[in-house]
């Protein structure tokens, strides 16, 4: 039994490979329909739309191969499944690629032991990543990467990246597929997903289908809403997409991540290769050794790491390599020995019988809740954070930098709401969303991890206007402005009542109103005040570093954290001890800009502050100011996506 995964393809798979080499009799290519995924992990339609594009292409490539073969698509969870297919199908061998993933690495630990007594013999091979995660932290010592320097060093060490394997040319049958046991249905609630269904969910009416063939599931079994992305998956589209991108040798060579244009759509400026990479469907070392032989030959100037292709890759290595270690708490604030706490406003809910968070978060203070559902519809005021944030929902994915100006915005340069809420919501609507480098972004731009200059913020009025003066990105995912005079695109909220009634729009109410009783158009007034709530964002942050706590502090753990702010932690708070913790960052700055891609410009010696890398690797007991920095920390950025202007051809 092949059991397909996060390895949507058959090029590049050195855990087909490897079932492949075993000869066998027969072969079943499976598919588990996971409730963990369909319940509990919050998906929204486009993202579920690229899933099942990419599984039908899969199954259409192996038909290819076998016209009797196909993806087996069974629908149970793997846990309960996979030992009851073992004695049905009378499986000898269980194959599957490596998951790092903190949920991932428990199913399969389940698996492995079930199929252990079933005297079924397991082969597990690494294939997501440039390198395996487990390797590159034992490489780095034993510590997470927190680094691309650390990513580096620790690559030295395990050698070249392996060379991509040819796809097979052949598959084996599939043997008999009858079912001879009790289906095992699992319980629907929670639902995480339920906003995202129109009708009921029929996933598992039928263990193998509503047809009984184990048939990719559809939309409508699922029940759920049509899908609004322009964005499709599947290994084939995958492989097109990378030969046009190779083929322009001098994009290849020259790509810089941070020179790209946010306010591109019609098309992107980046490759949007990302979700390909997620579910598998695009090989990561295919891409890399395809990139290299570009370089190799290429004789004009070339960009370099961390902003190159190449770069990309290992910034997706370095967030699974941070992630591996540290479990679920890696995706969480309490419990995370390598996440800064900051007494964020609307703060996760934590079970107190394992310490991870619930999925549901305490709502402080009304007026921060009214900020985040503002900034999760598109209706901050704010024309380049609505329009950003409508295109997320819209279609599944926003530019790098996009994603970098909407999570400053909502965390330290405006909201001061937990980085865990926009996690969520990026959980959710991304299409290309990957646990690991999610949430290490997120913890990046809200200098809680990773990154420590808090002062440099983006502005949502200059920033954009860098790549788009005009405003037609504004125009286009928020066309009630579409009329609007350039000069007030970015703040229409200054417009002259007479141009607004011209431009068909007025600046009026909170977003709840779009449009009067007489067919005018409104768009909401700013929710704050951007310049006074980015120096109250900062101010706060300057003393939760005086604090100096990191999530795994008892103190953090007990709630007992405000006994160190003089106002409880509301708001903008004073830091009691640890009164020189920030003599070692720069001196703030209130009010600047970050001048384009934050960090990546930054050298060696102006490193971040890296959580846990004190002497010894204790941090426990130590004063603030003993925590060393990582070399290198705080240089480039990653948002799971690869980009680069899009070339004319």
């Amino acid at each position: 039994m092949y059991w397909f995964r996060t390895d949507l393809r058959l090029h590049d798979s050195p855990a087909l490979k490897a079932a492949l080499d075993l000869k066998p009799d027969c072969l079943y290519p499976v598919w588990c329909w996971d409730p963990h995924y369909v319940y509990r992990a919050r998906v929204g339609p486009n993202r579920w739309q690229y899933l099942l594009d990419c599984q039908s292409d899969l199954s259409a490539s192996i038909t290819k191969l076998n016209p009797k073969s196909k993806l087996f698509v069974a629908r149970e969870a793997p846990q309960t499944l996979l030992t009851k297919l073992f004695k049905a199908w009378n499986i000898t061998h269980l194959v599957f690629e490596k998951d790092t993933d903190a949920y991932a690495r428990e199913r399969d630990e389940n698996v492995i032991r079930q199929a252990k007594e079933a005297s079924v013999e397991v082969i597990v091979k690494m294939g997501r990543t440039l390198y395996d995660p487990d390797e590159l932290v034992k490489a780095n010592g034993g510590k997470p990467t927190m680094s691309i320097t650390q990513v580096q060093k620790a690559a030295e060490k395990l050698g070249v990246v392996a060379k991509p394997i040819p796809t097979p040319e052949s598959l084996p049958n599939p043997g008999d597929t009858a079912l001879d046991f009790d289906h095992t249905q699992p319980s629907p609630n929670p639902d995480f997903n339920d906003i995202q269904r129109d009708s009921k969910d029929k996933s598992y009416t039928n263990l193998s289908g509503p047809r009984g063939d184990f048939a990719v599931p559809t939309m409508s079994e699922l029940g759920l809403k049509r899908a609004t992305t322009q964005h499709r998956g599947g290994e084939t589209l995958a492989l097109k997409a990378l030969d046009d991108i190779i083929s322009n040798t001098k994009y290849t060579a020259t790509f810089s991540k941070p020179e790209t244009a946010p306010t591109a759509f019609s098309p992107q400026s980046t490759t949007l290769l990302s979700p390909h990479h997620h579910f598998g469907s695009l090989s990561v070392r295919l891409f890399y050794w395809r990139v290299m032989d570009v370089l190799k030959a290429y004789k004009g100037k070339q960009s370099t790491i961390p902003t190159n292709l190449i770069g990309q890759l290992l910034f997706r290595d370095m967030y699974f390599a941070a992630q591996a270690p540290l479990g679920y708490s890696f995706a969480q604030t309490v419990g995370n020995s390598h996440c800064r706490f900051i007494p964020w406003h609307l703060p996760s809910k934590v079970d107190p019988c394992n310490g991870l968070i619930t999925g549901e978060h305490h709502i402080d203070t009304p007026e921060a809740e009214t900020w985040f559902q503002r900034w999760k519809w598109g209706k901050t005021g704010f024309p380049w954070i609505d329009a950003l944030m409508r295109q997320l929902r819209q279609e599944g994915w926003i530019h790098h930098l996009g994603r970098h100006a909407v999570a400053c915005f909502l965390t330290r340069g405006g909201c001061y709401i937990d980085w865990e809420r926009g996690a969520e919501v990026f959980e959710e609507w991304l299409i290309d969303h990957e646990v690991a480098c999610n949430t290490g972004n997120w913890q990046w731009l809200s200098c809680t991890a990773f990154y420590s200059q808090f002062y440099r913020c983006y502005s949502p009025i200059a920033f954009p206007k860098k790549t788009d003066a005009k405003g037609q990105f504004v125009r286009h995912f928020c066309p009630e402005l579409k009329d609007y005079p350039d000069k007030f695109i970015y703040e229409p909220w200054k417009a002259p009542i007479a141009d607004q009634k011209k431009a068909g729009c007025m600046i009026k109410g909170d977003g709840d109103e779009t449009e009067g009783e007489g067919g005018e158009k409104f768009y909401p007034k700013p929710m704050f005040d951007f310049n006074v709530r980015r120096t109250i964002c900062i101010d706060a942050i300057k003393n939760a570093y005086h604090v100096n706590l990191y999530g795994d502090n008892a103190k953090v753990k007990d709630g007992t954290w405000r006994d160190l702010f003089s106002d409880n932690a509301e708001g903008p708070t004073e830091g009691k001890s640890a009164k020189d913790a920030t003599n070692r960052n720069k001196k703030v700055k209130s009010g600047e800009e970050a001048s384009g891609d934050m960090g990546v410009d930054q050298d060696e010696g102006e490193a971040a502050e890296v959580g846990g890398e004190t002497k010894g690797g204790d941090r426990q007991g130590k004063s603030p100011g003993k925590r060393k920095r990582g070399a290198g920390q705080g240089q480039g950025t990653l948002d799971g996506h690869f980009g680069g202007k899009k070339a004319k051809r």
